[in-house]
């Protein structure tokens, strides 16, 4: 029996599977500047229903995507935290994706949902490894990244600017 991953529970986070109704916690967090610093910028309100479009197609074709998190005791929105197909990661790899919400940082937040998300990856999805990417210079991202048991994969490139890519496999998960 599959489990379901409609929603998702970390000691202090509710996860849920994004849907179209979380348009407006989408939209604040990409137009935040503070937020959007390392991400490549503020988005539009047309890029926005772009990126909430493309990531409800998402969950419909793959069964699986972004969900936002909630702080399980306020309700506040936290941030978001998800897998998503990658075009460029080679042979259409599986990326972990998190944003956190700028007042939540250095909480743990990101590394906590990133966490289940990849618990959700390994052993609900069954993948064989996932790969994660951020600017070089985004060092708090790196330290979530190596937290959750990534090691450096390559330097490269994405929307044209220069990203480190970092991987973890099954099996270096389920040792850490």
């Amino acid at each position: 029996m599959t489990q379901n991953i409609d929603e998702l529970h970390t000691p202090r986070l509710r996860g849920e599977r994004l849907v179209e109704e979380h348009r407006e916690f989408l939209y604040r967090m990409f137009q935040d500047p503070i937020v959007t610093d390392t991400l490549g910028g503020v988005l539009s309100d047309e890029r926005c229903a772009v990126a909430l479009k493309n990531n409800l197609n998402h969950w419909r074709h793959y069964g699986f995507g972004i969900w936002h998190f909630y702080h399980s005791e306020s309700g506040e929105f936290v941030g978001r935290a998800g897998l998503r197909r990658m075009e460029l990661v080679p042979q259409g790899g599986i990326e972990l994706a998190y944003t956190v919400m700028s007042e939540f940082w250095n909480q743990g937040y990101a590394t906590e949902m990133s966490r289940e998300v990849l618990r959700v990856g390994f052993d609900v999805l069954h993948l064989p490894e996932i790969v994660t990417f951020t600017l070089p210079t985004n060092l708090a991202s790196q330290r979530v990244m190596q937290k959750l048991g990534f090691e450096f994969d390559r330097d490269g490139e994405h929307a044209g600017l220069p990203h480190v890519f970092y991987r973890l496999g099954a099996n270096q998960f389920r040792q850490s």
